[in-house]
């Protein structure tokens, strides 16, 4: 080998050493934000599941109120037909009708706890459906992310991995952003 091949080897020996460095960060990059989406997608899974089981106790708690409303109207309307049947104890008929009237009023305070606890569950699932719906965006700019930064293994340009970083930023920060969430 000539001094001159020798040295432009050398050359060529630096350069790959440089950019293997370069390779090196852009792939711990890489894999920093794959752990971040792998992250972020348990977060959603949890936020969809939180909101799946919230609306179904929203539903089971709407499905006890009408239970009791059907028994409260249920009871008025036989409160009306004692008052209408002709009887032979008057006294019995309206011990009766007493009886069944503070039934009625203690379901009409129950009604509006069983009220009260359903909108409550329904307000659960919302804010569990924003929940998820932050963390799917955020999930979706990690992988953008991850995308982005892959291609500067391939090309060489910085640009698509300082892009790609920016944009896995953006994304982290949408995830973040469901602690300002009440």
């Amino acid at each position: 080998m000539e001094p001159e091949e020798i040295h432009e080897f050398a050359d060529q020996m630096k350069e790959s050493a440089e950019g293997g460095e370069s390779l090196r960060s852009i792939s711990l990059g890489i894999s920093i934000l794959a752990v971040l989406v792998a992250m972020v997608t348990v977060l959603g899974h949890r936020s969809h599941t939180e909101a799946v089981l919230m609306q179904s106790r929203a539903g089971d708690q709407w499905n006890e109120y009408q239970a009791k409303k059907i028994r409260m109207d249920n009871l008025s309307v036989d409160v009306d037909l004692l008052g209408l049947q002709p009887s032979n104890d008057p006294a019995a008929v309206a011990a009766k009708t007493k009886e069944y009237q503070a039934h009625i009023e203690k379901w009409k305070e129950d009604l509006a706890e069983e009220q009260e606890k359903a909108r409550d569950f329904e307000h659960e699932v919302t804010r569990a459906e924003a929940t998820a719906a932050r963390y799917d965006l955020g999930e979706a700019l990690l992988q953008i992310a991850v995308v982005l930064c892959s291609i500067t293994l391939f090309t060489r340009r910085r640009a698509y991995f300082l892009l790609g970083l920016a944009i896995g930023a953006g994304g982290l920060l949408i995830a973040a952003s469901v602690l300002l969430l009440k």
